[in-house]
């Protein structure tokens, strides 16, 4: 008997969402476009986070030696480091190879070149290029080097990279901050735009209502078909929502590539298709059962 009070609960649930056809495309349409935000701010997470991560695991500590450094001053805070539990490597870089290097990465620029040659002195310094174990550890190297205050050293670059990736971090927040607002906001619009169909659902078959009542429906039995109705709003908005990221994906792919090379969003996508369609789902289904509730508590008295 349970068995069949649900299926008729979810037929006259069906029944109630065909009968009220453009009102249904326009509530599906309205949480298609909330969906749509939310897996947006889904692969911006996973863009901002790979990007992050791609800065973090590029950053090293430089560290420059005044020119008057002598070479026993310069061995010592490279044995030092050596001997840090965080560090992995340290490679030593004379004046010298940073000259080399320096005139070979600007061998094309007539300009530099000339200004090098009219020098009588090498004008670069001597460094250190320390690559801990963790990108996280990099804070706690640069806070051991400022501790010691080696008279040797000139300047550690890391504080400027640090900078760096924190007005990333920043950004990337006011990003996620600002798209999740929007979501809430078009949230609102869709509980909204639910509510209100719900509630002419209600009207329309108030006569029907009448006659349940009549006969002895339980409170469930004629409520059920308006939550059957919410769930099935947001079920349908929550495929099509999947379903347009397949192209949509598929065609920002090279975009992206070219801005992040680690981050290929198509293939993130298809690797977590099923936990992305489950996160839309949950939502709309979350927001279309929330909208019926709310309308059948205000509007159906039984």
């Amino acid at each position: 008997m349970l068995k069949i009070t649900f299926r008729r609960i979810i037929k006259s649930g069906y029944t109630s969402f065909r009968r009220n056809g453009w009102l249904s495309m326009a509530t599906v349409m309205v949480a298609t476009l909330m969906l749509f935000v939310l897996g947006n701010l889904v692969f911006l997470g996973a863009l901002a986070g790979t990007i992050l991560h791609s800065f973090e695991s590029k950053i090293d500590v430089t560290v420059y030696f005044n020119q008057d450094a002598t070479d026993d001053a310069m061995m010592a805070v490279k044995h030092d480091l050596e001997g840090l539990p965080e560090v992995k490597d340290v490679a030593f870089v004379s004046r010298e190879q940073a000259l080399v290097v320096f005139r070979e990465k600007h061998k094309n620029n007539a300009l530099i070149a000339d200004a090098l040659n009219e020098l009588n002195d090498n004008p670069l310094q001597a460094s250190l290029n320390v690559v801990a174990r963790d990108p996280q550890e990099y804070g706690a190297v640069s806070d051991f080097l400022l501790k010691k205050n080696y008279p040797a050293v000139s300047k550690i670059n890391y504080f400027e990279n640090k900078k760096v990736i924190d007005r990333l971090g920043a950004i990337v927040g006011t990003v996620r901050g600002s798209g999740a607002l929007l979501a809430l906001f078009l949230a609102f619009i869709a509980v909204l735009v639910t509510f209100n169909t719900i509630r002419l659902a209600i009207y329309t078959m108030r006569e029907e209502i009448g006659i349940m009542r009549l006969v002895g429906g339980t409170q469930w039995f004629i409520r059920g078909p308006f939550l059957v109705s919410g769930i099935l709003y947001g079920l349908i908005a929550a495929t099509v929502t999947t379903f347009i990221f397949f192209p949509i994906t598929w065609l920002v792919s090279p975009k992206i590539l070219l801005v992040a090379p680690d981050f290929n969003i198509f293939q993130y996508f298809l690797t977590n298709f099923w936990q992305f369609f489950a996160i839309m789902v949950i939502s709309g289904v979350a927001l279309g059962t929330i909208s019926s509730f709310i309308a059948i508590r205000k509007y159906l008295k039984i």
